[in-house]
């Protein structure tokens, strides 16, 4: 939140809004990228990635490649592809690893892997552009699978129609699990974020892998909020995902997602910055130009906090702009109020306060309030 009044240059384009944050990796990084564009961020990791440097499916995968060796192997993830490479090694076999890698065709699925890949002193043979499976899987298939073994370096996603596709064309195929995506292990902050989800407490809600939206949505469901999310997610919150394959398990249950064009958290970032202002409820109100955020007004571009309290009663003035609202149903619309119609006048002199222009809101006596909406505004909403 805000000590002081912000001027329009000192707060960044998501000042007011509230983000959640679902990713185990890379989530500092994420979460910076929003707070330096001003947004509020509540960070709840839906999943945890557990390595599988112990396993014995990794180690019997492994000594797989070594012994029969692979016509393809495919690179999926950075991460995945540097852990195998550090886990033969933890059991000795590093270099006989390294050297059947050498000798067959390395595919890498985007430039990260491709640095991975070379990191460990190989050279891939092709790359998508589009960074996409699908491509991975088209090449493949026109270079014909029949009869031959490929090895796939599983990244704890699921791959859609990937090894299926390849073994309906007559490959032999071997999955390389390298991590798995495991629940947290304190469900607290995912219930947390559940919860501000369905009470509209944030204004998006960010997804960077699959397993994280199918935890999300799992969770949910366990506590009976499922309908609760989906409502929120398709009205109130906004769900961003870093892709489509990401998309997926929300997109099976009813919800649109928005997504960069280009599959990275800076292009995810830059969309929120977009498409949250352009949600934000703009009015002409005494004079004053008034945007509503989520937990802050901008008033002439000047960055207002607004406590929550404040920020349901703009709300609910809002809905129907110059309008009269009644005491009573303004007290409905704060949270945990009771029934004294005093926290009504309470959370209204702080929300004046907080604006900055107190004749923004108007009292009319003996009915309630209402916003001082500009006369030539008066007609555009006098039907709302």
């Amino acid at each position: 939140m805000y000590d002081e009044e912000q001027r329009p240059e000192q707060h960044g384009p998501l000042a007011g809004f509230t983000v959640g944050v679902t990713a185990a990796r890379r989530a500092d990084e994420l979460g910076a990228l929003l707070q330096r564009r001003g947004a509020a961020v509540l960070h709840a990791p839906a999943l945890r990635i557990v390595q599988l440097a112990d396993d014995s499916e990794l180690l019997a995968a492994t000594k797989q490649v070594i012994d029969e060796v692979p016509d393809v192997v495919v690179a999926t993830t950075a991460i995945g592809f540097r852990g195998w490479i550090e886990a033969a090694d933890g059991w000795g076999l590093g270099e006989d690893l390294l050297q059947r890698l050498r000798g067959i065709e390395l595919l890498a699925r985007g430039p990260k892997v491709k640095g991975a890949v070379r990191a460990a002193g190989l050279t891939e043979d092709w790359s998508p552009s589009s960074e996409s499976m699908a491509e991975v899987l088209d090449r493949l298939l026109e270079e014909g699978v029949e009869g031959r073994r490929i090895a796939i370096q599983l990244h704890g996603e699921p791959l859609p129609g990937f090894v299926e596709a390849l073994r309906a064309a007559g490959a032999e195929v071997l999955g390389v699990p390298v991590y798995r995506w495991m629940p947290p292990e304190d469900i607290g902050p995912v219930d947390r974020l559940l919860d501000a989800t369905v009470s509209r407490g944030l204004d998006a809600l960010t997804f960077t892998s699959a397993p994280a939206a199918a935890s999300l949505l799992t969770r949910a469901e366990e506590r009976g909020l499922l309908p609760e999310l989906l409502a929120a997610l398709n009205h109130d919150v906004l769900p961003a995902c870093v892709g489509p394959v990401t998309a997926l398990p929300l997109q099976a249950r009813g919800v649109d997602t928005v997504q960069p064009e280009r599959f990275r958290l800076g292009p995810l970032v830059q969309l929120l910055c977009q498409e949250l202002p352009a949600r934000a409820r703009t009015l002409p109100i005494a004079g004053h130009r008034v945007e509503i955020r989520g937990h802050a007004v901008l008033v002439d571009g000047a960055l207002r906090p607004v406590p929550p309290a404040g920020m349901s009663l703009l709300r609910a003035l809002s809905r129907r702009p110059g309008w009269v609202v009644a005491r009573a149903e303004l007290l409905r619309a704060l949270p945990g109020a009771g029934r004294d119609e005093h926290a009504v006048e309470t959370a209204m002199a702080r929300l004046r306060t907080s604006l900055g222009a107190p004749k923004l809101i108007q009292t009319v006596v003996k009915r309630g309030y209402r916003l001082a909406l500009d006369p030539a505004a008066d007609a555009k909403y006098s039907d709302v």
